[in-house]
Formats: C-alpha cells, structure tokens, sequence
C-alpha cells in the first residue's frame, strides 16, 4: 500500500513538472515576444482588434507570472499568477473565436497553454499550495 502511494506520489510530481516546464517556456516566450513587440506578435493582437500597447502590458504580466510559479514561497503570489495565466489564455482562446479566426495553429497554443496551467496548478505540491481552514 505505501509503495502504491509513492509511485503515484512520483506520478503526480512528474506530471506537474511537464506541465510546469511547458508553461513558463511558453508563458516566457510569448511574454518576452509581446514586450518585444515582435511584428508576428503586433500583427496578431492588431487583427484580434486589440492595439499594440497591449503587448507591453500582457508581456510583463507573463514574465512576472513566471517568476512567480518558478520562485519558492509565495504561495498566495503562485495563485493569482496561474488564475492570470487561465484568465490569458482562455481569454485569447475567446478573442480568436469571437474573431472568427479558426485558424487551428492559433487556436492550439492558447488551449495547450490553458491545459498546462490547469494541470500544473492541479498536480502542484502540498508545499505548493494554500491550506485554507
């Protein structure tokens, strides 16, 4: 029964830092790109309708996001940065459809990306999170 417990304990570890890995590399890319103002980010959030000052603003959100999964403590910190990283990315999700953009490849990275945060945010160590009560 305990080595049970280990092995899914170790299951539900790895699968954490997948998913954590695959969120900051792509959270701290899009970020970077977006403060960057790469013209393959401009010429995005322009045809969303959005305007492009809008790419400062999101970008540095993401990359202290990031900072805030990755960095120890700060607990009640990690929680607001994956609701913001969720809010994001169905967010994005939602601005592609409202577009009519149905484009799979802009479609898939915010989906994957809202998969990620839900799955990092679920599989997280007790250390990890807030105990309430």
């Amino acid at each position: 029964m305990e080595t049970t417990q280990k092995t899914e304990g170790k299951g539900k570890l790895v699968i954490y830092w997948i998913a954590t890995g695959l969120l900051v590399i792509g959270m701290f890319q899009s970020g970077l790109f977006a403060v960057l103002r790469t013209k393959q980010w401009v010429d995005l959030v322009t045809a969303l309708g959005y305007p492009v000052y809008f790419l400062t603003i999101l970008g540095t959100w993401k990359i202290l996001g990031v900072i805030a999964i990755l960095v120890p403590k700060f607990k009640l910190l990690k929680e607001w940065a994956y609701a913001g990283f969720f809010f994001a990315m169905t967010g994005a999700l939602a601005s592609h459809l409202f577009c009519h953009d149905y484009d799979i490849r802009g479609l898939m990275g915010p989906a994957f990306q809202a998969l990620f945060v839900v799955l990092s945010w679920y599989f997280r160590p007790a250390s990890k999170k807030i105990v309430v009560g």
